[in-house]
This record gives C-alpha cells, structure tokens and sequence, in this order.
C-alpha cells in the first residue's frame, strides 16, 4: 500500500478494515501519504498549473494513530526503513519511503548493502523513484499520482502533482535497469471527487524469474 488512506482523519477505521482482505499471504506493506499526515484542504483547480507554488500551511492529521492501526491489522510500516528480508526463498533487500510530496523521505536509509538480493522499494510519491533506481532497486511501487485523474484523450494527464512529467503519470515505466509502477489508485481527491478517462485501480503485478542461457 503507497499511501493516501485516508481523505478524513475520523476514516481511519473504515480504511484499515477496507484493506484488510488485501493483506498478502508473505507480507504486507504499507508507507503513508500527505492525506494521511494532514488534513486535506480545497485549493483552486487552476493553482495545480502553476508551478512552484507555494506550501500551505496545513492541520495535523492522524497518522501515528493509522499507522498503529495497520500494523495492529497484520501490516508492516515501511517508513524510511531498509531491510533485508526472505520471501518463500527469494532474498529481498526492501525500501520504504515516507512522502517525498512534502519532503519527508530519507534517502540516508536507501543505499543497497547486498546487491545480490532483489531490490524492491516502496513508496508514496513517486519523485524519489529516479535515486531508488540509481541505486540498484530493481522493482519500486508509488502511487500519489491518481494517474492524473482527469486526461484528456490524446494529451493524457493533465497535471501529476508530481515531479514526473505527465506522460509517466501511471502504469509500468522503465527507470534505467529498474522497473517502476505508478498506480492510478481507487479514490479521488476529496475536493475534485471524479475522475475523467482516469479509471480508478487496484494493480496485480506477477513477478518472473530471469531466465538464464
């Protein structure tokens, strides 16, 4: 799960009983997004057009209360940790970033220490995506984007609130040797709530072993 639980911090429990039948048979992951952190507030549709804007001033919300919640729930926290993990016999050297939206990722914990392992970040944001793939990560997930939410035939995503380009607003992207996944998600912002040729998604991703000649 990358992040953008919740759209209201009283949702808390309704989101962590949403997730629950998804809870993976070998783990379970999750890092948090700003939604989670803050309070989402209204902004002007136009003011996503406008570049370097300014940041906002912004309600604490219930994150350390979601987060106990999920790892109550059976989930693993992921923020800015890296562990060394086995998945029934494959060897994981795993990432987990917290929102690089609003700056608060630590890259210090990024570098690999065990390149034999596969690399396999997590993310909420996908703009720390470009230095987890410099740095080996063979597979990152992030999400954030809604995958623009509103496109436009032929012109795709509109903006990204993102430092990606929009054309990367979504789905597999090749990142150097890595391979990073950028999903549209379920919901919608809280204020714009409708999505235009951006349907939602929940993404199975099926891994392979690399076949040797």
């Amino acid at each position: 799960m990358t992040g953008d639980f919740l759209a209201e911090p009283e949702a808390i429990e309704a989101a962590v009983e949403a997730v629950g039948p998804v809870r993976g048979r070998l783990a379970s992951w999750f890092v948090l997004g700003s939604n989670d952190y803050f309070i989402p507030k209204p902004l002007n549709y136009f003011a996503y057009f406008r570049k370097g804007r300014k940041r906002r001033r912004a309600r604490r919300g219930r994150g350390p209360d979601l987060s106990r919640a999920l790892v109550a729930g059976g989930w693993q926290d992921l923020t800015n940790v890296r562990r060394e993990v086995s998945l029934d016999g494959l060897d994981v050297e795993l990432l987990g970033l917290d929102d690089a939206h609003i700056r608060w990722h630590d890259l210090r914990v990024a570098p690999r220490r065990d390149e034999e392992r596969f690399g396999f970040a997590v993310m909420h944001s996908p703009d720390s995506a470009p230095e987890a793939a410099a740095l080996g990560y063979g597979l990152i997930v992030a999400g954030h984007t809604h995958g623009g939410q509103v496109r436009l035939p032929l012109v795709g995503a509109l903006v990204t609130n993102s430092t990606m380009p929009p054309k990367l607003a979504s789905g597999l992207i090749r990142m150097g040797t890595a391979v990073l996944h950028i999903s549209r998600g379920l919901g919608t912002s809280k204020f714009a709530p409708f999505r235009f040729w951006c349907r939602p998604e929940a993404t199975y991703l099926e891994l392979h072993p690399r076949t040797t000649r």
